[in-house]
């Protein structure tokens, strides 16, 4: 341990070699590094999603901006082929609400002969969420960052995922890291300044970015379809910001109330809403992902 204003502490350890020792770090004792070398959980990882196609992570640096919606609506638009198996991981550990939305909220989970099995929203949608293993909704989760990521290091290296198209993956509001990205973002500069620097954190994580998805463009009407502005785009909104980072924009989902409704229902709000110009942007931007990964 280094002095303190010329002086060392009382309880120092006499053997720790101190921060500005070339043994800093090196030395056995309570200074050593605790994690040397690759994460050795990582070929496990691999090696159970490696009958995944696509992993798509759905993140952004602000919250607020509609992750959990998007997610879940994305997941019930690809799953809406028949062909296609889709899973979703709901990794916001502190705030678990994708099997709400997704109408799965009372299943449990089930353990398997090689670790768990996750729930089945229906025969090629499968979910996997915190939030079936708490008591109720309401139960708060107050864990570390240690814990947090040794359960979502469980999703990925317990869960038996089988073969799927696509797994899409719920994030909290910050960083994360997977191998495809698709960034979140309302139109006001706030949001945007939040998700400029979620970008630049991809970039230097090199994980590539599929795309920008404009959540909340403007609120439809259900009566008269018409369009206002709820948050205004004083910068040119996402369009302006891809255009300057040089990334795709995927599309613009405009505020219907009824998205919000089929997620309190847990249904598919492209199935039930099919006429919304909502649903027009969730079916072309899962046109320009497919087009993007295949």
């Amino acid at each position: 341990m280094s002095e303190l204003n010329g002086q060392i502490p009382d309880n120092a350890n006499e053997h720790c070699p101190g921060p500005d020792s070339e043994q800093a770090g090196k030395a056995e004792g309570i200074c050593a590094t605790q994690a040397r070398g690759p994460d050795p959980d990582i070929p496990i990882v691999t090696e159970r999603l490696q009958g995944i196609k696509h992993k798509i992570l759905v993140l952004s640096g602000k919250g607020g901006v509609g992750k959990s919606t998007f997610t879940a609506q994305l997941g019930f638009a690809l799953a809406t082929d028949e062909d296609t198996d889709v899973g979703v991981v709901d990794i916001d550990i502190c705030g678990p609400s994708i099997p709400r939305i997704m109408g799965c909220k009372d299943e449990e989970i089930h353990g398997a002969a090689d670790g768990w099995t996750p729930v089945y929203v229906q025969d090629n949608l499968a979910v996997m969420s915190i939030g079936f293993m708490l008591p109720s909704e309401e139960e708060p989760v107050i864990w570390r960052g240690p814990k947090k990521n040794g359960l979502i290091k469980q999703f990925l290296k317990d869960v038996e995922w089988g073969s799927l198209d696509y797994l899409l993956f719920d994030t909290p509001p910050g960083t994360s890291d997977e191998h495809l990205s698709v960034v979140v973002t309302t139109p006001q500069e706030v949001s945007l300044q939040d998700v400029r620097k979620e970008i630049d954190f991809c970039r230097k994580a090199r994980v590539p970015v599929l795309g920008v998805v404009e959540n909340m463009s403007g609120f439809v009407c259900p009566g008269c379809h018409g369009e206002s502005k709820i948050f205004y785009p004083t910068t040119g909104g996402a369009k302006a910001m891809c255009e300057e980072l040089g990334i795709p924009l995927l599309g613009s989902i405009p505020l219907d109330p009824r998205i919000g409704k089929a997620c309190d229902f847990g249904t598919s709000f492209t199935d039930t809403v099919p006429d919304s110009p909502a649903t027009k942007a969730y079916l072309d931007i899962i046109s320009k992902i497919k087009s993007l990964v295949n």
